[in-house]
């Protein structure tokens, strides 16, 4: 049953649209066109997708692979332990990576992410993230490429979720409990 929650609108999908699709010129300008991306799972398919578009037609051409990391389970804070619940199929050795994220918070996860890669021996890592609260940073982690920046609100939509729900909406929102 979908939680009883009213969303306030925060960045529209025209805003990230335009966003996307500079954040993938800046990409195809700086990193390698044969990059392997590697998307966090779940909350970043959307933005990966179009990410992915978006870099074609800035002329990259990626290799895609994706990893299931979990660390909220079905609440809005994270357990504060990582799982991999789907590991990459293609070898990263040698490789320059994209981690596309959909938010940076406390860095758990993407630091997780990054340690893993790095020791697996990918030759570079960069990440992605459509966006980041700054002020809940707890690891020492930085994304290369980042969205949007935004105030420690819960949001959803465009991939985002709140127990699974809500990932389909086209623009991002605040949860008003």
């Amino acid at each position: 049953m979908t939680p009883a929650v009213t969303i306030e609108p925060l960045i529209t999908a025209p805003q990230i649209a335009a966003r996307v699709g500079e954040l993938a010129k800046t990409i195809a300008d700086r990193l390698p066109s044969d990059l392997m991306i590697i998307a966090l799972l779940r909350g970043s398919f959307v933005f990966t997708s179009d990410l992915i578009r978006a870099l074609h037609l800035a002329g990259a051409q990626p290799q895609v692979d994706f990893m299931t990391l979990s660390s909220y389970g079905k609440g809005t804070s994270s357990s504060g332990e990582v799982v991999i619940n789907r590991d990459v199929g293609e070898p990263v050795e040698g490789r320059d990576v994209l981690i596309v994220d959909d938010i940076l918070e406390s860095g758990r996860t993407l630091t997780f992410a990054r340690n893993l890669l790095r020791e697996r021996k990918a030759k570079s890592i960069r990440i992605a993230v459509l966006l980041e609260k700054p002020g809940k940073r707890q690891f020492d982690v930085t994304a290369d490429f980042v969205g949007f920046s935004i105030e420690d609100k819960f949001v959803v939509g465009y991939g985002l979720d709140y127990a699974n729900y809500f990932r389909e909406l086209p623009y991002i929102g605040v949860v008003q409990e």
